[in-house]
């Protein structure tokens, strides 16, 4: 294949990545979540290919690392925010909170602001190469997403959901920025002494996944962190 070609690629699918997030951002805005749930996660594989390929290619480029921060900045940054703040716009409020529940929603845009300042930091950190130092961005929005697609109507109810709902978003903003260490999937071989931590993972992922939830999937890869987080 052409070099000419091929140097295009990532950025393509980057930028197909940006593309979806869009869609997504649509979706959410129009309370559609399983459809933003579905464009998100389109995302996610776009997000993985390009930087795939850009290895796989040797096609890095300047231009292509900014546009990768970009794109991952609407994607796993605003989208989660619109998220969230059309969950709060459809929330049922306290009495005491009535008078300026029109401007609890916007508390949602937190997620972006946290979200840019991890993707930044993630750009010039480089003790992230082979793990990470914080809540990814993509795990970030993938339990937004999948919380808003599947407990719905639980998470409007207000009351003391309400509550713990801000509290998430200020408890997820700052794992974002954190410099609590985090396992990444990326793997130098299969075997179970150097992996047991990511295969433990796995195994319990899959019964999560069937009978809770994604949602469920990502507070369990907290969790295991937490507790793993001196051998990271």
């Amino acid at each position: 294949m052409p070099n000419c070609i091929t140097r295009h690629i990532p950025n393509t699918l980057t930028c197909l990545n940006l593309f979806s997030g869009c869609i997504a951002c649509v979706m959410a805005f129009e309370f559609k979540y399983e459809w933003a749930l579905t464009f998100i996660i389109i995302s996610a594989v776009f997000d993985f290919l390009d930087g795939m390929s850009a290895r796989l290619l040797n096609a890095p480029s300047p231009i292509g690392k900014e546009l990768d921060s970009l794109a991952d900045d609407v994607s796993f940054g605003v989208v989660p925010s619109v998220i969230v703040f059309s969950l709060l716009r459809e929330t049922t409020y306290p009495d005491w909170m009535s008078s300026f529940q029109e401007y609890v929603p916007y508390f949602a845009f937190l997620i972006a602001v946290f979200s840019a300042l991890r993707l930044a930091k993630f750009n010039i950190d480089e003790r992230q190469t082979s793990s990470f130092i914080g809540l990814n961005t993509p795990a970030n929005t993938l339990f937004w997403a999948a919380a808003a697609a599947q407990y719905h109507d639980w998470l409007i109810q207000g009351g003391a959901v309400l509550y713990g709902l801000l509290i998430c978003i200020v408890l997820f903003s700052l794992l974002l920025v954190s410099e609590f260490p985090m396992f990444a999937f990326k793997l130098k071989n299969f075997s179970w002494e150097e992996n047991k931590i990511r295969y433990l993972f796995l195994i319990v992922s899959i019964p999560l996944l069937i009978f809770v939830g994604l949602a469920a999937v990502i507070g369990w890869y907290i969790i295991l962190c937490w507790f793993v987080r001196k051998k990271l």
